[in-house]
């Protein structure tokens, strides 16, 4: 990212956290057996909750 400030769309809040679901919470390929998933991270505004951007920690796992 240059440096500009992220700015939240739906407030305009500056201040973007990031978070990362815990558990089970994982994303698997369709189609794939015995293979591990990968992580989701989120970049989330801390002032209304708006989920900004949301990716896969290991997006090889997703490869044919």
């Amino acid at each position: 990212m240059e440096n500009q400030k992220e700015q939240c769309p739906k407030c305009g809040c500056n201040e973007i956290g990031t978070g990362r679901q815990s558990g089970d919470a994982s994303v698997f390929p369709v189609g794939k057996f015995f293979v591990l998933g990968s992580l989701i991270t989120y970049r989330i505004c801390t002032d209304c909750g708006y989920v900004i951007e949301s990716y896969v920690e290991n997006p090889s796992k997703f490869k044919d």
